[in-house]
């Protein structure tokens, strides 16, 4: 009998979800009996029918609720599944709940590096609690943080990131924003994709830019939420590239608009796992400029698929940026060599293969 699988998640936007739906796809075809629960009429649940898969039109509303939980549980022993693999918050507390007793194995998806604390009751909900049998991390900074916790069986974490296929960006075409802008097309751009939260790191980038020397043919977009509160307006206009960057908010095409682009900059200081920014422009063959956080460091290979630099140093960061300003053979054999290692290291057809084994692991002793 092949393995049978339930997976509860949310797959309403279908390009931030893409990896992790693809997942259960690339499972399907590899002959595992692959349940979604999950909003019915959502552009992948119709994806998930089209590939043979059973879409139950259900996903938990409320941080704790008995009759959701209730329902998820009923489920599970209606269908007698082997794994039920959980992703978002809600679905993980009512998950556990409902396998309270049963057999099924239970699998969690953790993809940030921050904020489990043995000491914390709350963690114990979720990924500390004892029903949990294991814990798909998207990194293996994340699979470190959980493997500090005491009083945890520590096996129960691994690293298996989601992948991507590189294909997936091939029709993305570059955006007008250098017109828009009045960005010259000889410009140097640089692009950085976020909402702005402390853990981004924004206003050490913008004192790079203000550590540069003055006069240079480079601009730089953020793109996103929030860009222009008081402090990052305060380093824009206190620098001498305050007319060369740029704020467009919020956009949906935030692909085409890296498309656009030089390289991708991204200088978190904290609690990132691998992240799908950069992933996304390093498969548009973009160079990136990352810090050197958990989990994003694995991703790129300082000087081979990117530039690594320390995390909270802008001078680093300015250092970089004029270096691949200075060397633009460089940056494009960067760009080149990024593609590859998402589809050499990252690629989704190992996930899918990992998560496989990572099931079968789990079910070796139990007769399915």
């Amino acid at each position: 009998m092949p393995i049978k699988v339930l997976a509860i998640s949310d797959y309403s936007e279908f390009h931030s979800v893409r990896p992790e739906a693809e997942i259960f796809i690339g499972l399907k075809k590899l002959g595992l009996d692959v349940h979604i629960m999950t909003y019915g009429d959502c552009e992948y649940a119709q994806i998930f029918r089209d590939n043979g898969i059973k879409v139950i039109d259900f996903h938990p509303q409320k941080k704790f609720d008995k009759e959701e939980q209730k329902f998820i549980r009923e489920t599970i022993v209606k269908e007698d599944y082997d794994i039920i693999h959980l992703f978002n918050s809600r679905a993980i507390i009512h998950g556990i709940k409902a396998a309270k007793g049963l057999k099924t194995k239970v699998v969690l998806y953790r993809g940030y590096s921050g904020n489990i604390h043995w000491y914390d009751p709350t963690a114990y909900l979720k990924f500390l609690h004892p029903r949990v049998d294991a814990i798909m991390c998207n990194s293996v900074g994340v699979e470190e943080i959980i493997k500090k916790q005491k009083l945890y069986n520590k096996q129960k974490a691994v690293t298996i990131n989601k992948g991507h296929r590189t294909s997936w960006y091939d029709k993305v075409s570059p955006s007008n924003i250098r017109e828009e802008f009045g960005i010259p097309e000889d410009a140097f751009l640089l692009i950085n994709v976020a909402n702005n939260r402390r853990m981004k790191g924004i206003p050490y980038l913008l004192q790079a830019m203000n550590m540069l020397p003055e006069g240079l043919n480079i601009h730089l977009v953020l793109l996103g939420k929030g860009m222009d509160d008081e402090e990052n307006m305060a380093l824009i206009n206190a620098g001498p590239y305050k007319d060369k960057i740029h704020l467009p908010g919020f956009r949906p095409n935030a692909l085409e608009n890296v498309a656009a682009a030089d390289v991708f900059v991204l200088p978190s200081i904290m609690g990132e796992s691998i992240t799908k920014s950069v992933i996304e422009a390093m498969s548009l063959k973009k160079a990136p400029i990352i810090t050197d956080i958990a989990g994003n460091v694995e991703l790129v290979e300082d000087g081979v698929s990117g530039v690594v630099v320390p995390k909270k140093d802008p001078q680093a960061l300015a250092d970089a940026i004029l270096k691949l300003y200075n060397d633009r053979s460089f940056t494009s054999t960067l760009a080149e060599n990024a593609k590859k290692r998402i589809d050499n290291e990252l690629s989704a057809d190992r996930t899918i293969e990992k998560v496989k084994a990572l099931y079968e692991e789990l079910l070796q002793n139990v007769n399915v």
